[in-house]
């Protein structure tokens, strides 16, 4: 069983990192890493303005990733786990696919979509794609064949099984992928925003401030896009509780 990271957990680690962090800084003591104390305080000063808004920009383009990702992958998912035919004519296409790092593909993304939002978004989306795609299907594939057959039973067709047996049963490994992912999602949203853009944390990181030397705001749009996945990390855990319980609840 995982242990689950709550969220006086995370106030603790939080507070052991910022402390190791000022420790640190006492040590180099040097403008490169300015200590806790001195970009706090720059953090809460920018975040209602220009690092608010750099801010968003990263959440919605995130944000939009992952919903492309789970409407497109899910029913594929779902789809090849119940057709076994379909998932043995695509198993070795996913299987070559899957392990390639998505973000050696980016050029190839701008060729075809131009340096947009929509390169961006189809980016980071694409990753959580495979992730959830192999993820719903072994889940789907691997269902109790009894309960397959007691809906099939009572009359259900291929529609009601997808809608009342396959999907509620693969929900948590959606969840899952996703939670998983996050981390990645991050890392390569700040790849992409790091040239031929105007807002994103990723930009403001690289271009506003490491690029100019101002050291201080880099650290807290750092903290920005680690707080940004650290958000978006309870949030796919809090609904995957949310999940379980209820068919924890339904199946009693």
């Amino acid at each position: 069983m995982r242990r689950r990271l709550t969220l006086s957990n995370a106030l603790i680690g939080f507070v052991m990192f910022l402390t190791l962090w000022q420790a640190l800084a006492w040590v180099v003591r040097r403008p490169i890493l300015p200590p806790p104390v001195e970009v706090l305080p720059v953090f809460f000063a920018l975040l209602p303005g220009e690092l608010g808004l750099h801010l968003l920009a990263s959440a919605a383009r995130v944000l939009a990733a992952i919903g492309l990702a789970v409407l497109t992958a899910t029913p594929i998912g779902l789809g090849l786990g119940q057709m076994q035919q379909l998932d043995r004519i695509f198993a070795p296409l996913i299987a070559i696919v899957y392990p390639i790092p998505k973000i050696v593909l980016l050029p190839v993304i701008y060729v075809l979509f131009g340096i947009t939002d929509v390169s961006k978004v189809l980016l980071i989306a694409l990753i959580l794609f495979f992730q959830i795609l192999v993820v719903v299907r072994d889940e789907a594939a691997n269902l109790l064949p009894e309960l397959v057959l007691s809906v099939r039973s009572l009359g259900a067709g291929r529609r009601a099984l997808f809608r009342f047996v396959y999907l509620p049963a693969s929900l948590p490994a959606v969840l899952t992928a996703l939670r998983i992912s996050v981390g990645t999602a991050i890392a390569v949203l700040f790849i992409a925003e790091q040239s031929l853009t105007e807002y994103g944390l990723g930009y403001y990181i690289v271009v506003r401030t490491y690029q100019v030397l101002r050291y201080t705001e880099m650290y807290a749009g750092i903290l920005a896009m680690g707080l940004l996945g650290l958000a978006l990390y309870f949030a796919v855990d809090a609904l995957e509780r949310r999940v379980n319980r209820h068919l924890y609840v339904a199946e009693g």
